[in-house]
């Protein structure tokens, strides 16, 4: 009897991490059913046939790297997007699944209390499918005796700061998480940069009274990004655990990391479309418009770039995030012009909301430069992301009876646009892209078998609530180096 498929995709080119080639793919009950030679679903009855039409078909995209409705943001910016708005976003840029932040602020004991807040926001609301990483911004008893209830509830991965006084934890608390998450076989994330650094330089240029935008940069200077990372590195090892450094800004960092891995050590990195795309030219604009670009750690020089393409090339960085943390630019309560008085008409840059868009960009931008190798491409902006946070293959891949039906379908060709803000879905009245040449965008998002975005035939047409909460389990990727041996204080 012939098999009856929910959705067949029939003359694309598809492309994971590991092949590329002329395939047909037949989905069923949410999961990828059949990937067989082009041709070889001729026959197939199916309840809808998609064309690719030679164009490039791949795992649906995964952003790692998301901030959602989150309570409170750096220098007291509200987060423009709920998980509404952002994971519409998500999915009319070709991504499948995000994961975003469960914040604890820093008068909340509890991780797993902040867990249930960020539950109570994204339920029901989601386009795409979703999880968490916890925010650990007090590492108290109680946080960290939560580690193994963590665990259960699906939480594989915590991120901490080392930067920002309402954020950062110091180094003692650090080691604390550090151990605890190797305990739990938990995934760290780190966002390094030097705080007291950062802290003294705004001092310094303020004094002089520089408060303009363009002076975040000299704020974030390249020593406090390169210390905070190599201390991370250092303390992880001691720790013997894996880490990953988030949202890497510079070549010199990207070294540091490189050469860690060389040594075998369990180091992974991540970087944005920031990285590549904009530069400290892009905070020097007329009044305040350089808010625009605020982010931390800020953008370098265009010269720069070139060596961040060359970390996503060589495999010194695992994921490729947007890092996708929205404000509204003309919000003078929440938003970038919060910092702006009539003392300071150009704000003030150390109170101006840090942060971009760029959940629905993030594909797209890398797709159009076509620096990456097709395969590449995959690995860092999905496959890597599902294996290093505990959801590979369900997700990341089109492997038959594994793997949900997750799948990005592009254009058969390049054709040349300027992106403008009024294309995107977000809640944001600007994207720091504004103007960029793109070639590509994604054709087709397909969430479990499901078509949720047809960019030619309504756009977004899938459904807010169809997205679902993953329980995310142990990292696939490498893990610590003598993981049958407890940390020991005595064998120091």
């Amino acid at each position: 009897m012939t098999q009856e498929y929910d959705l067949i995709v029939l003359n694309g080119i598809v492309v994971t991490d590991s092949s590329t080639g002329e395939f047909d793919i037949g989905v069923k009950n949410e999961k990828i059913a059949k990937v067989v030679r082009r041709g070889g679903l001729s026959g197939a009855k199916a309840r809808r046939t998609i064309d690719a039409q030679g164009g490039y078909v791949m795992p649906g995209g995964i952003d790692s790297h998301v901030h959602l409705n989150e309570p409170f943001i750096m220098a007291g910016g509200r987060c423009a997007d709920d998980y509404e708005s952002g994971t519409r976003s998500a999915i009319a840029g070709g991504t499948t699944t995000i994961i975003s932040f469960a914040p604890q602020s820093k008068t909340e004991p509890s991780l797993l209390a902040a867990l249930a807040e960020t539950h109570d926001l994204a339920t029901g609301n989601c386009y795409s499918d979703y999880s968490f990483h916890a925010l650990c911004t007090s590492a108290g008893p109680l946080a960290i005796s939560e580690f193994p209830a963590l665990r259960a509830a699906g939480i594989s991965s915590l991120k901490f700061f080392m930067a920002f006084e309402d954020l950062q934890l110091h180094d003692d608390e650090v080691l604390d998480v550090l151990l605890q998450a190797r305990r739990n076989q938990m995934t760290i994330l780190v966002h390094a940069e030097n705080g007291q650094v950062i802290s003294w330089m705004t001092k310094q240029l303020e004094k002089e009274g520089l408060f303009d935008p363009k002076y975040h940069v000299n704020s974030h200077p390249p020593v406090a990004e390169v210390e905070a990372t190599s201390r991370a590195i250092a303390l992880s090892s001691f720790i013997d655990v894996p880490i990953l450094i988030v949202h890497v800004s510079q070549p010199a960092v990207a070294q540091h990391i490189h050469e860690a891995q060389l040594k075998g050590l369990p180091i992974f990195a991540e970087t944005c479309p920031q990285y590549l795309f904009l530069t400290r030219g892009d905070l020097d604009k007329p009044g305040f418009e350089g808010a625009k670009c605020v982010c931390s750690p800020p953008p370098r020089s265009k010269d720069d770039h070139e060596g961040i393409w060359q970390g996503l090339e060589n495999g010194t960085f695992t994921v490729f995030s947007s890092d996708h943390c929205p404000f509204v630019y003309e919000d003078a309560e929440g938003g970038k012009k919060s910092s702006v008085s009539k003392e300071y008409p150009n704000g003030r840059f150390q109170y101006i909301p840090n942060g971009c868009p760029g959940v629905e960009t993030r594909l797209a931008l890398a797709m159009s430069m076509g620096r990456l190798e097709l395969q590449n491409f995959v690995k860092v902006t999905a496959t890597n992301a599902a294996k290093l946070y505990g959801m590979y293959p369900r997700k990341g891949a089109l492997i038959p009876g594994e793997s949900d039906a997750d799948i990005t379908i592009w254009y058969p060709e390049d054709k040349e646009f300027k992106l403008r803000n009024e294309m995107l879905h977000h809640n944001v009245d600007y994207t720091p892209y504004e103007g960029q040449i793109l070639k590509q965008w994604p054709r087709y998002t397909i969430l479990r078998g499901k078509v949720i975005w047809d960019r030619d035939n309504g756009g977004v047409v899938g459904t807010k609530g169809y997205g679902s909460f993953l329980e995310r389990g142990v990292s696939s990727l490498a893990g610590p180096l003598r993981p049958d041996k407890d940390w020991d204080p005595r064998d120091f």
